[in-house]
């Protein structure tokens, strides 16, 4: 088995075809459909299953790929510790987000590593699941994850400062009049709400019992700006961390009574390299608190 086959079969895993992730890894797609033949001969299994929709990882294939990723995480972390000079860093940097958080303090952080290292390759992924993020830190996949603090943050994972959350209502609702919502004045009030294992489903649904308010569900999205413009548009109000309401609906947003917010943690794999302490010590000099975050209501 060689790091070849692993990267091979953890592309067409993400591509689900050997055709695509051929194109994605710039190689003849049979020199790779060769390379995975070789790779489950010599395993004794079958990684993927052909269904109608393209290849999926078998049950065997799934526990091998997660193996698979910590390994090549670790040789690209490898050579490019090796690879960093004094002035210089090159290689991958594979940061991991919490979905809604940082939306607006990552960037700008990632922008200004970019320019003091343009060599520097850096893959970031939004992850709406606070478990999966935990998983992935513990098996070190990840040169550094940004996330909502919980009982099972790490014990030297790093607070940056709080996220707000902000209550989104639809053009000429009644509580656009408020300069801060009463969450109880919000009963009987549809919900829009995000994926039941998100957590920011899991945010606002402990809002809404605190509070004692019905849970009533309008609709169900994946990504906080889908969630913005679906409450934008009357569909039902929605509540979000303040940093990840797109531009051109800050008139539509209130902060609410009782505050929400959730402190955000920075987790870095253990034995950071340069990358991840550069990386770190950029989002320490972005805004976090809270009160920035807030776009100022319209009257």
């Amino acid at each position: 088995m060689s790091l070849r086959q692993f990267e091979y079969a953890l592309a067409v895993a993400e591509e689900g075809s050997v055709t695509a992730a051929a194109e994605l890894l710039h190689v003849a797609q049979p020199s790779l459909s060769q390379q995975i033949r070789a790779l489950e001969r010599e395993l004794g299994v079958a990684l993927f299953a052909r269904t109608p929709t393209g290849l999926v990882p078998t049950v065997v294939g799934r526990a091998f790929l997660r193996e698979a990723e910590v390994a090549v995480s670790a040789a690209r972390r490898a050579r490019a510790t090796a690879r960093a000079g004094a002035d210089e860093l090159v290689g991958e940097l594979v940061v991991a987000v919490q979905m809604g958080f940082g939306t607006r303090q990552l960037p700008g952080a990632l922008g200004a590593l970019r320019r003091r290292f343009p060599r520097l390759e850096v893959t970031v992924f939004e992850e709406p699941s606070s478990a999966e993020l935990e998983r992935l830190c513990r098996r070190g996949v990840l040169n550094l994850a940004l996330m909502a603090a919980c009982e099972r943050s790490p014990a030297d994972a790093e607070h940056l400062g709080d996220e707000e959350f902000v209550v989104v209502l639809g053009a000429g609702h009644r509580q656009l009049a408020a300069d801060r919502v009463e969450l109880r004045e919000l009963a009987g009030e549809p919900w829009v709400r995000f994926d039941r294992d998100s957590a920011l489903d899991g945010v606002l649904l402990d809002v809404l019992r605190h509070n004692e308010l019905a849970p009533a569900t309008a609709a169900r999205v994946s990504q906080t700006a889908t969630a913005v413009r679906w409450a934008a548009h009357g569909l039902g109000v929605t509540l979000v961390p303040a940093s990840a309401v797109p531009q051109g609906h800050e008139h539509l947003v209130r902060p609410v009574f009782p505050a929400v917010s959730q402190p955000v943690i920075a987790v870095v794999r253990p034995g950071a390299g340069p990358a991840e302490t550069a990386l770190l010590e950029l989002l320490r000099k972005e805004t976090w608190s809270e009160s920035a975050s807030l776009p100022s209501p319209v009257s």
